[in-house]
């Protein structure tokens, strides 16, 4: 299911552990999901590209497994 949201206006937020040298970047909207209790996340190098919008649980407890070490780096 494809859904058309305009993600434009959104306050994006680029993760501390992006690379500075244009490398890994990852942003997500904070504006968006205040609003609707999702998180959007794209490539702060495309950021005209698709967004992944994630429930903000699923999201909340990724997010804590990469904090705990859960996810063995590649």
């Amino acid at each position: 299911m494809s859904v058309d949201l305009d993600l434009a206006t959104d306050e994006w937020v680029k993760s501390s552990y992006s690379d500075a040298n244009g490398g890994q970047c990852v942003e997500v909207s904070r504006t968006f999901t205040r609003t609707h209790g999702a998180v959007p996340v794209r490539d702060s190098k495309n950021p005209h590209g698709p967004a992944l919008i994630f429930p903000a649980e699923g999201w909340s407890s990724f997010v804590s497994g990469l904090i705990r070490g859960e996810f063995p780096a590649v």
